[in-house]
């Protein structure tokens, strides 16, 4: 296997070079050369790019990121496959040292191309999995008690297309967290994925009044450790100089939240999965230094994070009065700003932790961007306008907010594989981060602690889990190399980590499953 990839891989490298250099010399914020390039590169394959963000290739064929995942669960071993003449002290080949660990396993050949013979690992069969091939094998697994009393599924090849396998494709329940890939889509093809969400600080000429002002930038940080996020502490080192210069050492403060309208309450309450909704906010309103998941919120991120604003402020010499609501005129001169990463980098993370946060803020923007109102209802109704642009199959969908959280929401198997086919098509580049951010099975975000055997690296999928609701949509590689798109949703189930191993079940069969 390590063999047939190699050679692809290093076609990859070749034919991409030129893009890297054409794309990285235009400057420091040309951050999206990572999916351009793979895209450029009609016809190579999506998946080297989609599992190589699991870990490098390294000179054997071997995965990092496997290697660690085998030391980790504390199965020593090598990347010599057991070849003669190592030096490195691992193998079990002749003339290694006695009890030398043994090597570990190849990586999976997963360079499967997306069309003509330059792009085809030729250990990947011309065939395609059959519908009676992947019944045979997802049928029974789908008929789990444990997935409740509705189940639907798809699989779609990616390079292709084409449906392989349906069950109940356009029969809409309730998607929960999966909701995400649907607003990185819509979210990615109005902004692009370069587009950054700007937070600055104006000050009021003539009332000398400070205005912070929101720009829906939902990974704005206040933490000294910023991670590469836009932070607060700088935004106001940078204020404070800018005052200075004018001579002021005292100001009214304030804070501009308009840029998004309605409730910042989400229809499900208050909430330690979502901190109120607001353009301006810092560290997502958590009180307990967390950085994902659940956790206790404040109640107005926006008046927190001024304080907050205000204390770097009165660091750099600047006092202020206790900051209150306020709006920003347009005679009103921007002193210092900072920007979030691209969107690509939003969306990721999104998805890797599933981060409601972000995807709220996402859907509110895609509003923003599109001209439709900035409240929840406006962010269902903004997305799924995008996905209909994109010719997306959207019967029977039902988009109520970003997050996924809110019961009313209503996707299909087969919107769900459509997205992710889309997402790999190479006339759609913006799109590519909607498969790099998926979560990677035993390895990432929500699937850390999932698929411990068999599928770990080669299954990516977004985690969806409500209270009766258990969902899964994703990729996987098969055991041919080729790329698929799944989406496995039910309905009415009562014990959720049955769902979910029955789930991942289903998605370890695809990756071990030719399936003609």
């Amino acid at each position: 296997m390590a063999a047939a990839a190699k050679p692809q891989a290093a076609r990859f490298a070749q034919v991409a070079k030129p893009q890297l250099e054409r794309i990285t010399k235009a400057g420091p914020n040309a951050r999206s050369w990572q999916y351009t390039a793979g895209a450029a590169t009609a016809g190579l394959a999506l998946a080297a790019g989609v599992v190589t963000a699991a870990g490098p290739w390294d000179s054997t064929g071997q995965r990092t990121a496997e290697r660690d995942r085998a030391a980790a669960l504390a199965q020593a071993g090598g990347t010599d496959h057991g070849r003669k003449g190592d030096t490195s002290g691992t193998s079990e080949a002749p003339g290694s040292a006695a009890g030398a660990p043994k090597p570990a396993p190849s990586a999976a050949s997963v360079l499967a191309g997306l069309g003509g013979a330059t792009g085809t690992v030729k250990s990947a069969p011309a065939a395609l999995p059959t519908g009676t091939g992947l019944a045979g094998v997802l049928g029974p697994l789908l008929d789990d008690p444990a997935l409740g009393a509705r189940q639907t599924a798809v699989v779609v090849d990616v390079a292709t297309g084409k449906r392989l396998y349906a069950a109940g494709a356009d029969q809409a329940l309730t998607p929960a967290s999966t909701t995400k890939i649907a607003t990185a889509v819509a979210a990615l093809s109005a902004m692009g994925g370069e587009h950054r969400f700007t937070t600055r600080a104006a000050l009021e000429s003539d009332t000398k009044e400070l205005v912070l002002v929101g720009g829906g930038d939902p990974t704005l940080t206040a933490r000294a450790g910023t991670g590469g996020w836009a932070d607060l502490r700088t935004l106001a080192a940078r204020t404070a100089a800018a005052l200075k210069k004018s001579g002021l050492t005292r100001v009214t403060l304030s804070y501009d939240t308009t840029l998004y309208a309605g409730s910042r309450i989400h229809p499900i309450g208050v909430n330690p999965n979502l901190a109120p909704v607001t353009p301006l906010s810092a560290d997502e309103g958590r009180t307990d230094g967390s950085t994902s998941g659940p956790a206790a919120r404040v109640d107005d991120p926006a008046a927190d994070a001024t304080r907050t604003f205000a204390g770097f402020l009165k660091s750099a010499g600047i006092t202020t009065s206790a900051p209150g609501p306020s709006k920003a005129t347009t005679r009103a001169k921007t002193l210092a700003t900072v920007s979030s990463p691209p969107l690509s980098a939003l969306v990721e993370r999104m998805l890797t932790n599933s981060d409601n946060d972000i995807a709220e803020a996402l859907a509110r923007q895609t509003a923003v961007a599109t001209g439709v109102r900035a409240d929840f209802a406006g962010g269902g109704r903004a997305v799924q306008a995008q996905l209909k642009k994109l010719g997306l199959p959207l019967t029977g969908v039902r988009v109520k907010d970003g997050s996924g959280l809110d019961r009313q929401d209503r996707l299909t198997a087969n919107l769900l594989t459509a997205l992710l086919v889309k997402a790999g098509d190479p006339g759609r580049p913006e799109l590519r981060p909607v498969l790099t951010g998926l979560p990677v099975a035993g390895f990432t975000g929500t699937l850390t602690s999932r698929y411990t055997e068999g599928a770990a690296g080669v299954v990516r999928a977004k985690t969806g889990t409500l209270t009766g609701v258990n969902t899964l949509a994703g990729t996987v590689v098969d055991r041919d190399g080729r790329l698929l798109a799944f989406a496995l949703l039910a309905a009415d189930t009562t014990d959720p980590a049955a769902a979910q191993a029955a789930l991942d079940r289903a998605a370890t069969a695809l990756a071990g499953c030719g399936c003609r």
